[in-house]
């Protein structure tokens, strides 16, 4: 007898209906495997249980309707391809027209004087009621797609919402209730959570709006408890070793004083926070978080230097090679006169440069090393590192920087991000870290002005564009897109750098830059950029994180309404580096309520806190950062802001478990500690 695990690890190509073009699509799609698919939970529902008379139907509703056919279906040929079907409905109330577009198949099965349910959108134009290509079914036939609150899915390639539904069905039908269940009955006893095989199957399918809701608290529950039990888990690995132990070096002080700035009182107090850890004997691991501008890069060379004048080596990481080449320049110009030896490696560092630098940096000759994630390859052998620094965390993941730290013996870890998130939530989120933030930007920084226009704003946009040149001034454009597509109407890089340099600013310098180049050439136009030898830079959204270009004073975004608020916000804080006024210009042709509210909270606030705050609010299900966090699984079906109780329960569970069984070996938990393995292990993968 074939058991379930082993079930659920079945190839979705051997369920029926998965031929070997619908393969190729469920695999692009993530699903590989019975529980995938599973797993593959709905975006949405339509609620087709309430049936509506014909004489109660409203303008522009979806909605379900009993009648019968009462004239014959009459087509007409519109051009070449198209053809369209009408058929006269009646119930008891009124009468309304159906239309269908080229289902001359389907609507062969309708019969006048019989009874069916139909669900579509209705329409009413100079009192007459329609309805456009409805479902129907014949009430005296079992409801398939009518009468039940069906599952609308997430669908990224040609398949279609009917073959998705059967797929799940057919899935259902090979494991049936067989699901073992890995919660211990005490944890869904406390919280009052459903068994396993009644959440999957209700959250696809679910009887009514009261099964869906408990299905959903299950599965949302679980999500956010396993994520609990990875951060836990990562967390103890970490603090099961002795940490470095760090002295105070009055040196550290002078240093302050001399730089060419003062500390802000956010900084002084992250860098108290930062000293308290290191001198702890404990391993840090904390997490740093400010918004753009606010300077954490003078907290890492703080701690950085600390670490050094303790006698340990210190790595910074981060996500690109010109963000690597941009601290290194800075952190030369800090310790410019401390005897401190710097090196930077990247993928772009040549083999002669590489093999000496891992040389000096194995033999500790080198006390700073920059780079990007070559830092976590084999070859890199530190002789005694201290303190392990990353930037922009959400780019790397818990895996890499844990690879990253391997490589000494239980360094501190420092880890700094410019995507705040709202503490309550940070505090629960990063189970592995202690969280510090820098609220308070310096003095003198100059709030970007934000202005949501339309189309029509354009000519006077290009014109302020040229002014702002015209003073020696850069300028960042950002279309979504990079080729023109078929699918949405938005600005192409490739296509709007084209005709900005043929039309409107040909008098300009305009370069475009987008993730399918080649690293090289990226950073060749990234350095004209910085050099001033550009005066526009038409881009995607490589530039969203480091670059600083004092420069720069007007951020142009095409088509805002296409990115999430807290990506505008950074893409923000690529202006107002320098000290002159600089400017965010939305480009928003959209009349959506999402749209129109992300471009007001964009024009009402600079403060990244309050931003990511109604991100979160706005944002559906998912990982917040929309990259995906290496050691740790990926929320699903979870909201973190409106799942924010549950989320706090689901720690209590974890809290409550870790303190009581840690290691998970008492009985009732194997089958959860096997689970937990296997997430994390595919988490890492």
């Amino acid at each position: 007898m074939i058991k379930i695990s082993q079930l659920l690890k079945r190839d979705i190509q051997y369920v029926k209906g998965v031929g070997e073009k619908r393969l190729k699509q469920l695999n692009k799609m993530g699903i590989h495997v019975l529980e995938d698919m599973l797993y593959y939970f709905p975006r949405t529902y339509e609620d087709r249980t309430k049936i509506k008379k014909i004489s109660e139907c409203i303008d522009g509703e979806t909605i379900c309707i009993k009648a019968m056919p009462i004239s014959k279906v009459t087509s007409k040929r519109i051009r070449r391809g198209l053809n369209i079907y009408k058929v006269l409905l009646r119930d008891d109330t009124g009468t309304i027209t159906v239309t269908w577009f080229n289902q001359k198949y389907s609507i062969n099965r309708l019969e006048i004087g019989q009874i069916y349910i139909f669900y579509g959108k209705v329409t009413i134009k100079y009192g007459k009621k329609e309805m456009g290509n409805p479902l129907f079914e014949n009430i005296e036939k079992q409801a398939k797609y009518t009468q039940k609150i069906v599952p609308i899915y997430p669908l990224s390639s040609t398949l279609t919402q009917k073959f998705i539904q059967m797929i799940v069905e057919n899935c259902f039908n090979i494991v049936g209730d067989s699901i073992k269940e890995y919660l211990p009955h005490w944890i869904r006893k406390k919280y009052n959570l459903s068994e396993i095989n009644y959440a999957i199957r209700n959250i696809h399918f679910p009887k009514d709006f009261e099964a869906f809701q408990r299905a959903r608290k299950r599965l949302v529950f679980e999500e956010l408890f396993f994520l609990q039990m990875c951060l836990f888990r990562l967390r103890n690995e970490s603090q099961q070793l002795g940490g470095l132990t760090y002295k105070d070096v009055p040196d550290i002080e002078k240093f302050i004083t001399q730089l060419p700035f003062e500390l802000t009182k956010a900084q002084k107090k992250v860098f108290k926070e930062i000293k308290k850890d290191l001198k702890s004997g404990k391993s840090m691991h904390r997490l740093v978080q400010g918004d753009v501008g606010s300077g954490k890069t003078v907290i890492a060379v703080l701690a950085m230097y600390m670490s050094v004048l303790n006698g340990y080596q210190t790595a910074l990481m981060v996500p690109t090679e010109i963000l690597a080449e941009q601290h290194y320049k800075s952190f030369v110009d800090f310790f410019n006169n401390e005897g401190i030896n710097i090196c930077l490696l990247t993928g772009s560092t040549s083999k002669k440069n590489k093999e000496k630098r891992l040389k000096d940096i194995k033999q500790g000759k080198v006390d700073i090393v920059i780079g990007t994630h070559a830092l976590i390859q084999d070859g890199i052998v530190f002789d005694n590192l201290g303190l392990v620094v990353t930037d922009e965390q959400h780019r790397f993941g818990v895996k890499q920087r844990a690879t990253l730290s391997e490589k000494g013996k239980n360094p501190h870890i420092l880890v700094m991000t410019a995507t705040p998130i709202p503490r309550t939530l940070a505090l629960i989120l990063y189970g592995d870290l202690d969280i510090s933030i820098i609220d308070e930007l310096p003095p003198g920084r100059k709030e970007v002005k934000t202005y949501s226009v339309g189309d029509d704003m354009r000519v006077r946009i290009y014109a302020f564009l040229k002014k702002q040149i015209d003073e020696g001034r850069q300028v960042y454009i950002v279309c979504p897109l990079i080729e023109e597509s078929e699918v949405l109407d938005v600005k192409s890089a490739v296509e709007f750098s084209e005709s900005l340099q043929n039309t409107v600013l040909k008098q300009c310098s305009i370069a475009l830059l987008h993730g399918k180049m080649k690293q090289s050439k990226k950073e060749e136009i990234m350095k004209e950029y910085i050099r001033g030898d550009i005066d526009i830079l038409v881009s995607t959204t490589v530039i969203e994180v480091g670059v600083n270009i004092p420069n720069a004073s007007v951020m142009v975004i095409e088509s805002a309404e296409r990115f999430g608020l807290s990506q505008l916000h950074q893409l923000r804080g690529r202006v107002g580096r320098g000290e002159f006024q600089s400017y965010c210009i939305l480009f928003n042709n959209s009349k959506s309520k999402i749209a129109k509210e992300r471009m007001n909270i964009m024009q009402q606030t600079n403060d990244g806190f309050k931003i990511s705050e109604k991100d979160l609010e706005l944002r559906g299900p998912g990982e917040f950062f929309g990259t995906r966090q290496h050691g740790i699984p990926d929320l699903k079906i979870a909201n973190l802001f409106r799942d924010i109780e549950l989320l706090k329960l689901a720690q209590q569970a974890a809290n409550n478990l870790i303190e009581g069984d840690s290691n998970l070996h008492e009985e009732e938990h194997t089958v959860l500690g096997e689970k937990l393995r296997k997430k994390m292990e595919f988490a890492n993968m």
